[in-house]
């Protein structure tokens, strides 16, 4: 009796685990297929800033531009003396020898939210023909934003990831000479307005317009918060209700962005570059049943020089030399392959490499699979 009672003791143990291992994978899949909101959506107006300048980098060891084929070098170069009080006349511009000097520009990012007095990271490119900005130093450059407004200022040492050497008519380079970095190199002037404190409502812009996503969004925002709070407006956007008090605001959008959203099916895509011939499928992508026949072509053209001589008792002749050209014309037999209908994107791919076909031939074979009708999945050339 006690050891049919430690059997089954057993074997219910066994059956528990088993039903605990399927409840965890369970769990572990809806978690995997579960996203938050703030990585499918991003808040309309919270975004970053583009900043562009001109400006001078100096103390070159001899490698700055060619001041007589950069003539915008000279001339920013004056405009900064006269800022400074110092006037140049045109001939004493002519005569300047500036090799320790480059023109270059400045980029930077302007994060959403930044204020006065914060640093960012700036990116200095050379504009002329310097032969490397290594060992610069970036003088006070105004960052300009699309309406023309200063919003930074930029200076500080350029740090070049690159080195470089020259001799005798050999040169030797690594990685780029003529552009540098900044770290914390420029100093925030003037801050950006942003709506998010204006209106009752604020909008969700999801990364990618699909319908079903935008109501997953709605759908989950309404579950924690109260019915009519959000609403879809379209493919790409969601109204939301938010608080009026900017402290309330700003705790009801952090906690909305962590909300879990199941993640739906991405519309079936083929990604194919054409310069490299990468080929990218996604997982809803399905093949209909086709069959398909394919063979490699190859010509092979040589070209043998051929030598006519005259004879030696002969006056006036002359030696020939003319090209006899051999061409060569290879066609593998090709067989017709059936390929089955694949529901799965491991299938898909078994399927296509029973072609044995190379990317490039593999860029034709989808396309006259899309034609035909059997490949479910939009064709994107990049």
């Amino acid at each position: 009796m006690n050891n049919w009672t430690s059997a089954a003791t057993r074997t219910s143990f066994r059956h528990g685990i088993r039903i605990c291992l399927a409840i965890c994978l369970a769990i572990c899949s809806l978690a995997h297929a579960a996203t938050r909101v703030k990585e499918v959506a991003s808040i309309e107006g919270v975004r970053s800033n583009q900043l562009t300048g001109f400006g001078l980098v100096v103390g070159l060891d001899g490698t700055g531009d060619q001041t007589t084929q950069m003539p915008y070098t000279t001339q920013g170069l004056a405009n900064y003396m006269q800022q400074l009080g110092l006037t140049l006349t045109a001939a004493s511009l002519t005569q300047l020898q500036m090799k320790n000097v480059a023109a270059v520009l400045v980029t930077a990012h302007l994060p959403a939210f930044a204020r006065p007095g914060q640093l960012l990271d700036i990116n200095v490119s050379s504009l002329g023909n310097a032969k490397s900005l290594k060992g610069g130093t970036l003088i006070a450059t105004p960052l300009k934003g699309a309406d023309g407004e200063v919003y930074a200022l930029a200076q500080g040492n350029l740090v070049v990831a690159g080195a470089g050497a020259a001799a005798g008519g050999s040169k030797v380079t690594v990685n780029h000479l003529s552009v540098g970095r900044i770290p914390d190199g420029a100093q925030v002037e003037r801050s950006v307005p942003t709506s998010l404190q204006d209106g009752p409502t604020i909008s969700l812009s999801l990364n990618a317009s699909d319908f079903q996503t935008a109501r997953k969004v709605a759908q989950a925002i309404n579950r924690q918060f109260g019915e009519g709070i959000a609403r879809a407006v379209d493919g790409r956007s969601v109204q939301v209700t938010a608080p009026q008090n900017p402290n309330d605001r700003v705790s009801f959008i952090a906690e909305m962005e962590e909300l879990a959203v199941e993640s739906s099916i991405a519309a079936a895509k083929v990604i194919i570059n054409s310069r490299t011939g990468s080929i990218v499928l996604n997982q809803a992508v399905t093949l209909g049943a086709c069959a398909i026949a394919h063979g490699n072509l190859s010509i092979s053209i040589s070209s043998t020089p051929v030598i006519s001589q005259p004879n030696a008792l002969s006056t006036g002749g002359q030696t020939v030399v003319t090209e006899k050209a051999n061409i060569d014309i290879k066609q593998e037999p090709g067989k017709l392959i059936q390929i089955s209908a694949a529901a799965q994107l491991a299938d898909v791919v078994k399927a296509l490499n029973m072609l044995g076909a190379t990317p490039a031939d593999l860029l034709a074979i989808l396309q006259a699979i899309k034609s035909a009708g059997a490949l479910n999945a939009e064709l994107e050339v990049i």
